[in-house]
C-alpha cells in the first residue's frame, strides 16, 4: 500500500521504517528540514536499537522517502498522523497544536475512501473532532485511531511485532470500512498472531493514557512501599517477589527505584487528569495526583540518601552519577529522574560528574552547567560516591573488586535495586539500595 507518516519524531521514523519493511511504500514528511535530512540519509536523529540498520535497509529497496512537502501525501491510502503531543506550558493539558497542525496540512491532499490513521495519544475526544475535520473535506475519507504502545529501546520489534492492535472507528463496528484497509496494513502482524480489538473512538484514545496510567499507578505503589520499608528496616525487592507471585498482580513494574520519567508516561498522566477534570469526572483521577507525587518525591530522596551516604555531608563531595538517560537503550532525557538528581546535588555543593553510554549531548543541553564525561573510567576516577541511576547493561556488570583503587572513597548508592549488595560489600562498598535494609 501506499502510506505517509505526518511527523517523524521518535514514533513516526520509527513507524515509517517498519512499514517499509513490511513491504509498504512509504513517505515520511516533516517540517523539520535537518530532521529530514537526516532521515534520507539513513541517520535516526536520535538512538534506538535497530533503526539505522533498518533505515539503510529499507531506503535500498526504494520504499522508503522523507520530505517536508506535505503534497508527498497525495496519492496515498492510508496517512499516519505520529506529531508529539507535548504537556502545555504551565498547565498539566496536552497541547494539540502539531496534531491539529497535521490533520489540517493533510487535509488538501485528501483522496476518496482515504485513511487518515492518529498514533499520537492525545485527550479523549480528538478523534471526534478530528473526523469532523476530515469529512468536511472528503466525505467519504475516514479518521481511525490507532493508538501506540512503544517501549523506547524496543519500538521497532514492538512495531513490526506489538503486543496488540487497537482501531477505533466511528461506530465501533467490524464492518466499518478502514478496518478492512488497517488489516491489510498490519497483515504480517496478524498473521503471526498480535491480537486486534475494534473499538469505538473515545475509547481507543482512552486505551493508551488508562494503560500509561495504571503502569505509572504500579511503579508508584511499590515505590510508596519502599519508603514504608526503609522505615520499617524490611526489603522491598523481597517484597516485590513476593507479591508478584499473586497472578492477580504480577512482578512486571515492581521495581523500586527513583521513578519513572521519559515523555510519556508523566506528561500522559497529567494530561488525563486535566482531561477528566473538562468532563466533569476529574474525582476519577484524584488518585492519579498521589502517584506523580510519589513519582516526584523519589528523586529529593535519593539526594537526601546521597547525603546519608556521604557521611551528611555533600559539600565538595566528588559525585559520579552513572546514567543520564531516563531508562537504557535510550538517549532520551526528557523528564529524566537521573538529570533531575544530579542538578539538585550540584545546587546542594556537591562536584557533580554525569556519565552515559548515549544520552549525554542530549544531556548537556537540557543541564548545560552539569560536567560530562563520557568515558566510564574517567567519570569514576577519585569519586567519594557512585548514583547507579540508569540501568545501562554495563553499569549492571560493573565489578567492584576492579574499581576499588580507582575512587577515593568505596560507596555506592544502586538507585534501581539492580547489583548484588552482598558482592559489593564484600569489596569493602558501603552499598544502599532503595527501600532495602
Amino acid at each position: 500500500m501506499r502510506i505517509s507518516v505526518i511527523g517523524c519524531g521518535y514514533l513516526g521514523a520509527v513507524h515509517a521504517a517498519c512499514m517499509a519493511k513490511l513491504g509498504h511504500d512509504v513517505v515520511g514528511i516533516d517540517v523539520d528540514e535537518r530532521k529530514i535530512a537526516e532521515l534520507s540519509q539513513a541517520i535516526a536523529p536520535f538512538y534506538e536499537p535497530g533503526l539505522e540498520s533498518l533505515l539503510r535497509d529499507v531506503q535500498d529497496t526504494g520504499r522508503l522517502s522523507f520530505t517536508t512537502d506535505m503534497s508527498a501525501a497525495s496519492g496515498s491510502e492510508v496517512h499516519f498522523i505520529c506529531v508529539g503531543t507535548p504537556q502545555k506550558k504551565g498547565e498539566n493539558g496536552a497541547d494539540m497544536t502539531f496534531v491539529d497542525a497535521a490533520v489540517l496540512g493533510l487535509l488538501p491532499y485528501l483522496s476518496p475512501e482515504n485513511i487518515v490513521v492518529g498514533k499520537s495519544t492525545v485527550p479523549v475526544g480528538t478523534a471526534s473532532r478530528l473526523a469532523d475535520l476530515v469529512k468536511a473535506q472528503e466525505h467519504t475519507a475516514h479518521l481511525v485511531w490507532n493508538p501506540e504502545f512503544l517501549r523506547e529501546g524496543h519500538a521497532v520489534s514492538d512495531t513490526l511485532s506489538p503486543d496488540r492492535l487497537v482501531y477505533g472507528v466511528s461506530d465501533g463496528s467490524e464492518d466499518h470500512p478502514a478496518v478492512a484497509v488497517l488489516d491489510e496494513v498490519y497483515a504480517s502482524a496478524l498473521s503471526n498472531g498480535s491480537p486486534r480489538l475494534v473499538t469505538d473512538h473515545p475509547t481507543s484514545e482512552l486505551v493508551k493514557t488508562a494503560a500509561n496510567s495504571f503502569l505509572a499507578t504500579k511503579i508508584s505503589f511499590i515505590n510508596a512501599m519502599a519508603e514504608v520499608c526503609e522505615a520499617a528496616g524490611a526489603d522491598v525487592t523481597l517484597l516485590a517477589d513476593a507479591i508478584g507471585m499473586d497472578d492477580r498482580i504480577g512482578r512486571k513494574f515492581l521495581n523500586a527505584g527513583i521513578g519513572f520519567g521519559g515523555g510519556c508516561l508523566p506528561k500522559d498522566i497529567r494530561a488525563f487528569m486535566a482531561r477528566a477534570g473538562e468532563l466533569g469526572a476529574d474525582q476519577a483521577l484524584t488518585f492519579l495526583r498521589e502517584v506523580d507525587a510519589i513519582n516526584m518525591r523519589r528523586r529529593s530522596r535519593v539526594v537526601e540518601l546521597t547525603r546519608e551516604v556521604c557521611g551528611d555531608i555533600l559539600l565538595g563531595q566528588r559525585i559520579t552519577v552513572l546514567g543520564a538517560a531516563f531508562k537504557p537503550e535510550s538517549d532520551d532525557v526528557r523528564d529524566s529522574p537521573a538529570l533531575s538528581i544530579a542538578a539538585q546535588l550540584q545546587l546542594q555543593g556537591a562536584v557533580v560528574t554525569v556519565t552515559d553510554p548515549k544520552a549525554l549531548t542530549n544531556a548537556a543541553r537540557r543541564f548545560p552547567e552539569l560536567h560530562y564525561e563520557a568515558d566510564l573510567d574517567r567519570a569514576i576516577s577519585g569519586a567519594d560516591a557512585l548514583l547507579l541511576l540508569t540501568e545501562w547493561q554495563q553499569y549492571r556488570d560493573l565489578d567492584p573488586y576492579a574499581l576499588a583503587g580507582s575512587v577515593a572513597s568505596r560507596r555506592i548508592l544502586d538507585g534501581r535495586n539492580i547489583l548484588d549488595a552482598a558482592k559489593w560489600r564484600a569489596a569493602g562498598w558501603s552499598y544502599r539500595g532503595l527501600g532495602r535494609p
